[in-house]
């Protein structure tokens, strides 16, 4: 009578753990909702960056958690194999104030770029005093993609202002940092062979755009931005050209302007490379400055093409990272 006692037991246990791990499952991305990880826990990577490495893709963001220390400030890596279901990794970033800013330093936008000839990951960050006078990138490494990333240095790079900053990787494999220079405008900067330092501009747009993002499609550049205006949204832009050297077209709407890109911010493009097609993903921020944990994701695929872009209105969709193919996802 024990012995079945203890199996219907077992059994019920093991239902329970299949009922977890199916509830668990995200079935669509749904932009502008909570976002829950493999604990259930709202995803914590605001700012973010996207590496694809091996059949895995890992989403580095600040990690804002409510129950974080205060005076330290976080980054957080996730991995998915689908860019819907999102496992944490591990708090890569856990420091008080490494370059000695102050208090209220400021630690944002981390970037991660995975360099060949060292083996080694390299991870940019917007480092600041809590004015954003100091306005430097931050450079901090690590042997193992979601391990503890090592605090090297901070700079100005190329000697100019840097805030907001992006990160893309040309199909050829270039690396390049993108970053918001309030005095002069948009740079596109070439890394080093080591990635540890920026080694010259290839371009600098004109304009006052931070949040900016760059994807190569087609045979054309697009690069997307966003106004000044802080933690408040605006209708961000795009422009492109045949080179990341310009010259560059004049910046238009991605999203109707009344919209302020629907409540959101640009951090990355995305682009999934698949069997069928290639689609392209819009990687925004929707901010809560005085709920910054709450702060939600909107992530759309991009109507892209021929020198146009739009972001379509969003709603629950899906994407087949295998064929690249993306859909709608059925309203139940």
């Amino acid at each position: 009578m024990l012995l079945k006692k203890r199996s219907v037991i077992a059994f019920l246990l093991v239902l329970i753990a299949c009922q977890i791990q199916v509830s668990a499952q995200v079935s669509a991305i749904k932009p502008g909702e909570v976002w829950p990880d493999n604990r259930g826990e709202h995803v914590q990577a605001h700012g973010g960056g996207i590496i694809k490495i091996g059949k895995l893709y890992y989403w580095f963001g600040e990690d804002r958690a409510k129950d974080n220390d205060p005076a330290k400030r976080y980054v957080a890596c996730y991995s998915s194999p689908d860019l819907t279901n999102w496992t944490f990794r591990n708090k890569v970033i856990k420091t008080d104030d490494p370059a000695n800013f102050g208090k209220g330093f400021v630690l944002e936008r981390p970037k991660v770029f995975y360099n060949k000839k060292n083996r080694q990951y390299v991870m940019y960050l917007h480092m600041d005093s809590a004015n954003y006078k100091a306005a430097r990138v931050g450079v901090a490494v690590c042997e193992k993609i979601d391990g503890d990333y090592k605090y090297l240095k901070s700079f100005r790079p190329l000697g100019e202002q840097s805030r907001d900053i992006g990160q893309f990787v040309d199909d050829d494999g270039s690396a390049y940092l993108i970053f918001e220079d309030r005095a002069k405008g948009f740079h596109i900067a070439q890394l080093s062979d080591d990635y540890l330092s920026v080694e010259k501009e290839i371009c600098l747009i004109k304009a006052p755009l931070e949040g900016g993002a760059l994807v190569h499609y087609k045979g054309l550049y697009y690069a997307i931005g966003s106004a000044l205006t802080g933690w408040d949204p605006n209708p961000n832009k795009y422009a492109t050209a045949t080179s990341l050297s310009g010259p560059w077209s004049e910046f238009k709407d991605i999203a109707p302007p009344e919209t302020n890109t629907y409540g959101s911010q640009s951090t990355m493009m995305v682009k999934v490379v698949g069997t069928k097609r290639t689609t392209v993903i819009f990687m925004a921020d929707q901010w809560r400055p005085k709920a910054q944990w709450d702060s939600r994701y909107l992530w759309m695929h991009l109507e892209i093409g021929d020198g146009k872009l739009w972001l379509p209105k969003p709603q629950p969709w899906k994407i087949d990272v295998k064929t690249g193919e993306w859909k709608y996802a059925e309203d139940k």
